[in-house]
């Protein structure tokens, strides 16, 4: 078998400015700079979600392939198409991209919650192979969704060597970067910093509001009523970050849950100490020594971290030491493609 006919099938907009699909483009990208014949396959937007004409126009495309490709499908369809993934399991090689189960994604209903975790553990069943981005998404995938550990490969998001932050900012300046969705908990951020009005801090949040208008909507509403327009920026989603890290002298996102977290190791890798929730694989990421973890949805756990950290300079400069030290350890996204192009290559007995 060789490592012909090889598709990367990824819903929706690729060029969609969210992690999980920073992570794809940049994996595509590496592995075609590898060598590896792999091409990109649009699924439809419609998913998680999707309806009778997606399902149906995703069985045709996969009907079309020839006996043995492999297929690698990002998570945000594959774990709800589980009845093509047992239809097609024995011609094609099907292998899952999981950055974390749909399952967990906050805010669902405990009827869709189910749904979700059945439709994903039959459908990983399917897979010849899956790729996580974690550590803790691997355990989680074995744990709680049957996936054997032989069938799973970790391929950690890469970052780019780079130069650090100063972070000497008068008045420091916070930096959130994350789509603006429930999961994100930036409405907890709000509310803490809602009660450190007496110190000097601005805030950056960066992320797009089009995922769920409404929450978004809401956060801004909830910024006005505290009365922190003025302190609090939202300049919607970007495709250059690098002078926003590079100005910051702090890296905050509370998120409830992460399957990895690639703002955190961008984080890093600029050097900007973190303040985050203890959740998913954001301990896996974020060394103590670089950053200070709370317990997820804590307000006031929230809030003496961000106080400390803005009131001892000390205390900060220690933590951007440490994230600088951090930055040194992170795998390349060379290193990620590797070990995805490891993966096809034993799937195709190479």
């Amino acid at each position: 078998m060789t490592m012909h006919n090889i598709c990367f099938a990824i819903p929706g907009d690729l060029n969609s400015l969210t992690g999980g699909y920073g992570y794809d483009r940049r994996l595509l990208a590496e592995l075609q700079q590898l060598q590896v014949p792999i091409r990109y396959h649009a699924l439809s937007a419609g998913f998680p979600q999707p309806d009778h004409d997606d399902l149906t126009g995703t069985d045709r495309w996969l009907g079309s392939l020839p006996d043995s490709s492999i297929v690698l499908v990002d998570g945000l369809a594959f774990g709800v198409m589980d009845e093509l993934a047992i239809k097609h399991s024995q011609r094609l090689h099907l292998v899952a991209l999981c950055h974390h189960p749909l399952a967990l994604e906050s805010g669902l209903d405990a009827g869709l919650q189910a749904k979700l975790q059945q439709s994903e553990q039959r459908a990983l069943a399917a897979a010849k192979a899956v790729i996580v981005t974690s550590t803790r998404t691997a355990q989680l995938l074995t744990e709680q969704f049957g996936v054997p550990g032989s069938h799973i490969t970790v391929a950690l998001p890469g970052t780019d060597r780079r130069g650090h932050a100063v972070c000497n900012g008068d008045p420091p300046r916070l930096l959130t970067v994350a789509s603006l969705t429930r999961r994100k908990a930036h409405d907890v951020l709000i509310t803490a910093l809602s009660q450190l009005q007496h110190l000097r801090w601005q805030a950056v949040f960066v992320g797009g509001g089009n995922f769920d208008p409404a929450w978004a909507a809401q956060l801004q509403q909830q910024v006005q009523n505290f009365g922190l327009q003025q302190r609090i920026a939202f300049v919607g989603a970007k495709t250059d970050l690098h002078a926003d890290y590079m100005g910051a002298d702090i890296f905050v996102l509370p998120s409830l849950f992460e399957g990895y977290g690639m703002a955190f190791a961008e984080a890093l890798s600029y050097g900007l100490p973190v303040i985050a929730a203890h959740a998913g694989a954001v301990p896996d990421v974020v060394p103590d020594t670089a950053g200070i973890l709370v317990e997820p949805g804590n307000v006031d756990a929230l809030r003496a971290a961000l106080q400390l950290v803005l009131t001892d300079a000390g205390l900060r400069q220690r933590l951007q030491a440490g994230a600088q030290t951090a930055a040194l350890q992170l795998p390349t996204w060379e290193q990620t493609a590797l070990c995805v192009r490891e993966a096809l290559m034993r799937i195709a007995g190479i």
